[in-house]
């Protein structure tokens, strides 16, 4: 299985990584949107699940939600967000584009895998 872990935070995308590494799948990592649709576009492999922040420089994580979702090769792909945006609107505004679940900073590891047992991803 693999994962793309897209945060503007090298640590936070470290944090992310371990956790998902942790149930088994490879981690592919952008730093914004732009980078990573760019390594979307090199993979052979489409990722099982997007794990994406929501600020970012370049592209911010509901543009890129948005720009995935538009494109059919993707469509399978799991997205969940994994944001510091706590408002209900933003939740919404997310699940409404098409992510399928949403995880709001700070969080444990315990939570998000759960989020994946949820989406059908990991043992919770």
């Amino acid at each position: 299985m693999l994962a793309l872990v897209v945060d503007d935070s090298r640590a936070m995308r470290s944090i992310v990584k371990k956790i998902v590494a942790a149930e088994g799948y490879a981690v592919l990592e952008a730093g914004d949107g732009v980078a990573a649709l760019a390594v979307l576009d090199a993979s052979a492999e489409v990722p099982s699940v997007a794990l994406l922040d929501w600020n970012m420089p370049e592209m911010n994580g509901f543009d890129l939600l948005q720009a995935v979702r538009a494109q059919p090769r993707y469509s399978a792909m799991r997205v969940v967000m994994i944001t510091t945006e706590t408002e209900l609107e933003f939740m919404g505004r997310a699940l409404e584009a098409g992510a399928d679940e949403y995880l709001m900073k700070p969080f444990d590891g315990a939570a998000l895998r759960g989020k994946l047992a949820l989406i059908g991803l990991a043992a919770a």
